[in-house]
């Protein structure tokens, strides 16, 4: 007989090890409980009774007799009862998702204030402007997220309250202006909804808590899952806590800490603090903060206590931490903490600190980055110039270089995405509802906020460049513009760029300069601690993985890069790029050729051609592997378009005879589906003599190399095989080739022959395949398409959007590796091969070899080497020995 369900946790009861239980905000509230910190006491509702109420729509019966159990509890032990008219319990209710959705859901502050309870607070308080600010938050709160009235209506009344006392803030307000404004609340709620504010404290807590599950699927939560890839069903906690309060005067106060800068790394005390006010004025960013190091002025032994708990933090969590405090009257608590989020910079330079002081080993340390906070790394900086001056200065809240045309609200963000047009979106400061917005957007600038603020949180933990609280700004956004101190306005459209490691806003598009890291990846040499710590964990990445990192590239120029970058040889070098340019009409001449003789003519013209490019190559990447597939596409891509000729011909006075013969040629070799067509092992069946004069190419660029004393490696791939027949017939012609060249030249010539792995006949019939194959390497890029019946270029500008949204995709299946369906027949396919010849090399070269997902996968899958372009190598060997340890250790990411 199965234990009964527990829904219900007092702080006390918990642990950091019940995340998934208690979500991340609950388990961090019991982790330092039982630390022994000063938390405000209270209880979780877990994220079982979540998925019971969204599941049901009714909450667990058992829930609320034990949570009326746990506020009798909590009653007791602060010694006041829930809305009592005298000296009354208030508590905040907040969610608490396993993994952090910073702002997604609801957070109702103040529950048990009413017409009774906000005059006993005002007389235990001593505070009577205190008590009535609080009743109008509880009301504003409660009446937008419980019961559904629209927020602007509260922010019209409070702007017409400021309006008439010409104040800047509401925070100007006095006693009797936030009891008539907490009263025209009252009236809002009850002409937008038709009942009243409910008076009943346990009918607000109770509401309070379905109002949170409900924002589990509220639209900013979903979108902001998807983005992250948070699974659905999860569902969040709730937490219920005793409120205390910073804005009981100058002796009081909030802020948010961090135990290292979450923009650099840099070890010490980073955040913000604010002055007689309460937790959300800081995330909001309605208010400008102060640095933390102000609260060491304002307030010393506080400042020295937060600063030892900080420590308690770090040490116990071995990571970054992000840690919510409140000081009421001189008294510290800590509200909340939880593993921070931070820049990329900062995740590599903080895992690299941490490992040297011997905090963490070298496995944590690499499982704590990862590939895409390193190619965010790699990605180009402005450069500085003196004569740039910028339009403003903010806080560089999340660092890196972005260049848009302003926007002022989300749904033009989304809009102008939508046409492929780069933005930054700019506001006063961002909530909740600007997500689609911010992710849309290439850069998010605000006037108001810090480094806690909701724009800097959330654009860190996306990788967006972001710079807060550029006071010199005032935005409006009913005018779609914004204006400087020096008197220059920037309206909707213009250009702007954003320098998030700067914390500056520039007008028009700056120029780019390399990044640092870029920089360093390519010479090997450290320029600073963060280019350090992104060599060091790739050294040690390097030393554990098991997969190999080659390169997609066609060019010696190409090739050079991918090994200074760390490539371990070509895994994919296309033939058919080298048909192109100058070359093009020597290879109009073999298609328009009318008998061997002329096609061979052609095709010999082209051979030196090609082997100097093999040669340039092999000796770019000597003594390290070269595959070379041969010729993939249909020829009639070589030619120009069907229509341009057409209306050339037919607009000219004397047309050309040469593109008369063009156009019949394109005419002749038109296809109903090209790409399921002649090409291919199909096309060097098809058309005598190419296969041939492109296997002569390499062969004598292979023997021209050894001859200068190099060590070259050359592979030969035959793509798109559906048969083993098709593949024995492409090798005995290629094997006939290379015997030639051998006893022309004298030369003893070693080229593996093995076939690309992209249709899904290939990979259910590999075991007949590898009977002819020396390798495999599985093209999932056209794998992907054929498997799931789909163009690639025509799905993902027609259906791939709503695919999306519906979830029928979590993500293309052309960006991370479908492992379900694709991943399967990869799969069966290397374990067929290698039961039929165990020495088989097994590698991919589409573009999932570049992802970091796919890498995992693919080493699982037991792929000797994974192949991608040059600028995703460094990201590829590093989650290639992530993979590694991920699977030695059976960890994922440790953060």
């Amino acid at each position: 007989m199965s234990a009964p369900v527990k829904y219900v946790y007092e702080f006390a009861e918990g642990s950091r090890d019940m995340a998934a239980l208690l979500g991340g905000k609950g388990a961090g509230l019991a982790e330092m409980t039982r630390l022994g910190l000063p938390v405000p006491p209270g209880f979780t509702v877990t994220t079982e009774a979540c998925k019971v109420y969204l599941a049901t729509g009714e909450e667990p019966d058992e829930l609320g007799v034990e949570a009326a159990q746990a506020l009798a509890g909590l009653e007791r032990v602060m010694g006041r009862t829930l809305g009592a008219p005298d000296d009354p319990l208030l508590v905040s209710v907040r969610s608490g998702a396993r993994y952090s959705m910073p702002g997604m859901m609801e957070t109702i502050l103040d529950i048990g204030l009413n017409d009774r309870s906000v005059t006993g607070l005002a007389k235990a308080s001593g505070q009577e402007r205190f008590a009535w600010d609080s009743y109008r938050r509880l009301i504003q709160m409660f009446g937008r997220t419980v019961l559904g009235v629209d927020g602007d209506l509260f922010e019209q009344a409070i702007a017409a309250h400021q309006a008439r006392r010409a104040a800047a803030t509401g925070h100007e307000l006095d006693a009797g202006e936030l009891a008539g404004l907490t009263g025209e609340f009252k009236d809002i709620v009850r002409r937008d909804t038709g009942e009243d504010f409910p008076q009943d404290p346990a009918d607000q807590l109770a509401r309070a808590i379905r109002a949170v599950f409900d924002s589990w699927n509220g639209e900013r939560a979903r979108v902001y899952r998807h983005r992250e890839h948070i699974p659905e069903e999860l569902g969040t906690a709730v937490n219920v806590q005793a409120m205390v309060f910073g804005n009981l005067g100058p002796d009081s106060g909030t802020g948010v800490a961090f135990t290292r800068d979450p923009a650099t790394g840099a070890s010490g005390m980073y955040g913000d603090y604010l002055p007689d006010a309460q937790g959300e004025d800081v995330v909001a960013g309605v208010r400008d903060t102060l640095p933390l190091s102000e609260l060491k002025v304002l307030a010393p032994s506080t400042y020295i206590e937060l600063g030892a708990h900080l420590r308690t933090l770090e040490d116990h969590y071995r990571d970054l931490c992000d840690v919510e405090f409140t000081v009421e009257r001189g008294k510290l608590w800590i509200l909340q903490t939880r593993v921070g989020k931070r820049t990329a910079e900062a995740a590599f330079r903080i895992a690299h600190d941490l490992r040297a002081d011997g905090t963490i080993s070298a496995d944590e340390a690499l499982m704590r980055v990862d590939g895409a906070e390193l190619t965010r790394l790699m990605f180009p900086r402005f450069e500085t110039r003196p004569t740039d001056v910028p339009l403003a200065h903010g806080v560089p809240a999340s660092p890196g270089a972005a260049v848009g045309a302003v926007v002022f609200d989300s749904a033009e963000a989304v809009r102008r995405a939508a046409t492929g047009e780069h933005t930054v979106l700019v506001r006063r400061e961002t909530t909740p509802d600007d997500l689609p917005g911010m992710i849309a957007a290439q850069a998010v600038l605000t006037s108001r906020g810090g480094k806690t603020s909701h724009a800097a949180v959330v654009a860190r933990g996306m990788g967006k460049v972001c710079v807060c609280g550029a006071e010199d700004l005032t935005v409006d956004p009913v005018a779609r513009r914004f204006g400087t101190a020096s008197g220059v306005v920037v309206h909707e459209g213009d250009t702007v760029s954003v320098d998030g490691t700067a914390g500056t806003v520039h007008l028009g598009a700056l120029p780019l300069t390399a990044s640092d890291v870029g920089r360093a990846l390519e010479s090997g040499m450290s320029t600073g601690p963060v280019t350090e710590a992104v060599l060091g964990a790739l050294t040690y990445a390097d030393s554990v993985r098991r997969l190999q990192v080659r390169a997609n590239a066609d060019t010696p120029e190409d090739a050079v890069r991918a090994r200074a970058l760390g490539a371990q040889g070509i895994g994919l070098c296309r033939t058919e790029h080298m048909f192109l340019g100058e070359r093009r009409e020597l290879v109009e001449a073999m298609i328009l050729a009318r008998d061997d003789r002329t096609r061979q003519a052609a095709l010999a013209a082209l051979l030196p051609l090609q082997r100097e490019d093999f040669t340039g190559i092999l000796r770019a990447m000597d003594a390290l592997p070269v595959t070379i597939r041969l010729l993939d596409p249909p020829l009639h891509e070589f030619l120009p378009d069907r229509t341009e000729l057409a209306v050339r011909l037919a607009s000219a006075a004397h047309p050309d005879p040469h593109d008369r013969d063009l156009l019949h040629a394109v005419e002749r070799m038109q296809e109903q589906n090209p790409m399921l067509g002649l090409r291919g092992v199909r096309l060097g069946l098809a058309v005598p003599g190419l296969m041939a004069m492109q296997v002569r190419a390499v062969a004598e660029a292979v023997t021209a190399r050894l001859s200068a004393g190099g060590r070259p490696h050359a592979e030969i791939m035959i793509p798109l095989v559906g048969a083993v027949e098709e593949l024995r017939l492409a090798r005995a012609e290629a094997e006939r080739v290379l015997a030639e060249v051998a006893a022309e030249t004298g030369t003893a010539l070693d080229c593996p022959i093995g076939t690309m792995i992209e249709l899904p006949r290939a990979a259910l019939t590999a075991g007949r395949i590898a009977e002819a194959a020396d390798f495999f390497s599985f093209g999932t890029n056209d794998l992907t398409q054929t498997t799931w019946g789909l163009s690639r270029d025509d799905a993902e500008a027609s259906f791939f959007p709503l695919y999306l949204e519906k979830g029928v995709f979590a993500e293309s299946p052309f960006d991370s590796i479908d492992q379900e369906g694709v991943g399967r027949l990869v799969e069966l396919a290397v374990e067929a091969g290698h039961a039929v010849n165990p020495r088989l090399e097994t590698g991919v070269c589409g573009e999932h070899g570049g992802d970091p997902d796919s890498i995992h996968f693919f080493h699982r899958a037991g792929l000797d080497y994974v192949s991608c372009s040059p600028f995703r190598i460094p990201a590829a060997r590093l989650e290639t020995g992530r993979a590694a340890v991920a699977d030695r250790t059976g960890t994922s990411d440790t953060r």
